[in-house]
């Protein structure tokens, strides 16, 4: 997974998850990257601080190493979010737009869901003023 720092036109920054840049493009192409604020379609990707030290001062050894140990934050921070959401929220699989709209007018007990869900189906929530937020799919566990 790669995440990419992204602003609509209308100025709204938001950060979108890809699978890899390849990715990224296709969808930028087609169109199907909107913003959760307003849902326009005409996004650009800001420029973002990234840093690898590459002097020549340094052992090659402490630079891999410097990068394993960021790699490694990261993906403990995915992981803490990843199980946070698996032990706190509901799967709802593919019924998350349906279940998101009974909570939202009261003909489901309010409680903090997960799933699935295409980008028509996020627009149209959007469109009804259902808040939510997308992250990348958090470990199933057996149930």
């Amino acid at each position: 997974m790669i995440a990419y720092d992204l602003r609509c036109k209308n100025g709204h920054e938001f950060e979108g998850w890809f699978k890899d840049r390849k990715s990224y493009e296709k969808q930028m192409k087609s169109k199907q990257i909107t913003c959760p604020n307003c849902n326009n379609t005409n996004v650009e990707m800001i420029i973002t601080a990234c840093a690898i030290r590459t002097k020549s001062s340094k052992k090659d050894e402490e630079r891999k190493n410097k990068i394993a140990d960021v790699e490694k934050m990261a993906g403990k921070t995915a992981r803490k979010i990843s199980n946070y959401i698996r032990d706190n929220f509901e799967y709802v699989g593919s019924e998350f737009p349906q279940e998101a709209r009974k909570i939202h007018y009261g003909e489901a007990e309010e409680r903090n869901i997960w799933g699935t869900s295409t980008l028509e189906e996020e627009k149209e929530l959007r469109e009804e003023g259902i808040k939510f937020f997308k992250i990348p799919k958090p470990i199933k566990y057996d149930s």
